[in-house]
Order: C-alpha cells, then sequence, then structure tokens
C-alpha cells in the first residue's frame, strides 16, 4: 500500500515475511478529553485470526477503522502497515439496494472474469442460486453471507470484521461462525475481529486481544481443539478469564440455563 506521510500516519505494505499487519505507538483522538488510542502496539502475522474484544470506548472500532484507511480526519499518529488488499464486513451487509446480489458482490472488481467469480464466491457462502435476488429477498443471514462473499472475491490478505453477526438470531449466528472458520481455512487472509461476545472470540479466533484505555491490555493464545465446545471445562476457563478482563467478574458458574442453551449450541454447530 502507498505510504501516506502526515501527523495521522504513515501507511505502508509489508515487506515479505514480515506480520500482514504491524501496528506502533498508534494513537487516535476524537477531542481534547483525551485518547482513544494510546501509543497501541499490535502484530498480525499471515493467516493468523484474532478477536478483538473491550469495553465501550476502549477503541475496538477505532482501531478497525486506522487499518481499513477510514479515520484520515482523525487526530492522532503513529505507524500501520497493512497488506494492499484489504476488504472490511460490517455489522450491516451494506448491499447496494438497487443492485441484484451478484452485482453487489462484483461490484468494482474490475476483472473480465468477475461475473464467475462472484459465483463461485456466493456458491462459497451457500447462495449459489441468488445471483438475482434483489437484497430485499434476503434474509439477514443471507445479507450476511453476501456481504461476505463481497470481501472473499477479492481475495483480501487481511479480512477486517466489525462485530459481522451483531444484529442475527443466536441459531443463524452459529451457523455464520462455522461458515467464516471454513472460509477462512479455505482463503487464509488474516483476520480482525471486533466483537462484543466472549464466546465469539473463543470460537473463532487464534488469539484473542483485550483493548483497555487505548491499548492491549491482554494478548491471548486460544489452544483448544478444533471443536471447540462450550461445555468444555478449558472453554469455560477462558470464558472466566477473558470476562474478568473486562471487569465482569461474576460469571455465574454456567447456570442449568445456560448449560442446556451451549448443548443447543454446540449441536447446532455439529450438524453445520
Amino acid at each position: 500500500m502507498a505510504t501516506h506521510a502526515g501527523r495521522l500516519n504513515d501507511r505502508t505494505g509489508p515487506d515479505a515475511g514480515s506480520p500482514a499487519v504491524r501496528v506502533r505507538d498508534l494513537h487516535r483522538s476524537f477531542n481534547e478529553a483525551g485518547g482513544v488510542l494510546n501509543g497501541l502496539d499490535l502484530d498480525i502475522p499471515a493467516g493468523e485470526f484474532v478477536a478483538l474484544l473491550g469495553r465501550s470506548g476502549s477503541g475496538k472500532s477505532t482501531l478497525l477503522r486506522a487499518l481499513a484507511g477510514l479515520d484520515r480526519d482523525v487526530a492522532g499518529s503513529g505507524t500501520i502497515t497493512v497488506p494492499s488488499d484489504v476488504s472490511v464486513v460490517f455489522q450491516d451487509s451494506r448491499l447496494l439496494p438497487w443492485r441484484r446480489v451478484l452485482d453487489n458482490v462484483v461490484l468494482g472488481l474490475g476483472r473480465k472474469d468477475a461475473s464467475a467469480r462472484g459465483k463461485q464466491a456466493l456458491a462459497e457462502v451457500g447462495l449459489a442460486g441468488r445471483e438475482h435476488a434483489w437484497p430485499h429477498e434476503l434474509s439477514g443471514g443471507e445479507a450476511q453471507r453476501a456481504a461476505l462473499a463481497r470481501s472473499l472475491v477479492r481475495e483480501p490478505q487481511l479480512l477486517l470484521a466489525d462485530e459481522p453477526f451483531g444484529a442475527l438470531d443466536a441459531l443463524t449466528r452459529i451457523k455464520m461462525h462455522v461458515l467464516l472458520r471454513k472460509l477462512c481455512a479455505a482463503h487464509r487472509p488474516a483476520v480482525l475481529l471486533v466483537t462484543h461476545d466472549v464466546d465469539e472470540a473463543i470460537v473463532l479466533a487464534d488469539r484473542v486481544i483485550v483493548l483497555d484505555d487505548g491499548v492491549v491490555s491482554s494478548d491471548l493464545r486460544i489452544e483448544l481443539p478444533g471443536s471447540r465446545s462450550q461445555a468444555d471445562p478449558a472453554f469455560a476457563a477462558l470464558r472466566t478469564r477473558l470476562l474478568s478482563e473486562l471487569g465482569v467478574e461474576d460469571d455465574h458458574h454456567l447456570r442449568v440455563e445456560d448449560t442446556q442453551r451451549l448443548r443447543v449450541e454446540d449441536a447446532v454447530r455439529r450438524a453445520s
């Protein structure tokens, strides 16, 4: 990526063998009251899935927007190194209502084989046959699948996701978790997922990072088996630790109704 010099930051592309994302001494502020990001450092290797947790106002979305280059009007400084090919998935699918699904997926792709690549991407997310549907004809989950297809059709080296499943119902969200893990395993982008959901972070990520006061307060590698059952005591221990990092001391020790819910969710994941 081209370098943009200025008081905000320098943005460059990674050298061969370097992390896909490298952030050093990143500062961002929106007013004189104080900074949102306060000297943050972060590395994300190529192909690694990182989930970002933090209380409201901790700087999660601010960091994501900085990596995406969407914060040019914000005061700050620091150095950001990201790949040239970056895609962003938001909580809202942001499909253009006046374009059909396939046209949304390949919008701006600018390749002779764009249509074929778009159809392949839609097939990967389970939307084969919906190429000519209008966005209003899709369910919430289908719209987010289309948004994922739109991001992945560009074969990004870095995928940034800002609470992409926050507006979905619980069962649809679980199915989207399964789909995202499969897609990331196939395409191997570096991923930064912003989420408020501790369980979602543990289920999906290779690492979970917690932001507090604009810096990384915890960086935890997730070493659980592929199934990552929420009923697993190791999963529960990680959950409790991360909740404590977020200032939630009482986890209620997975009450009976919580355990029943987790069994249902695990069954849905296995069926998917």
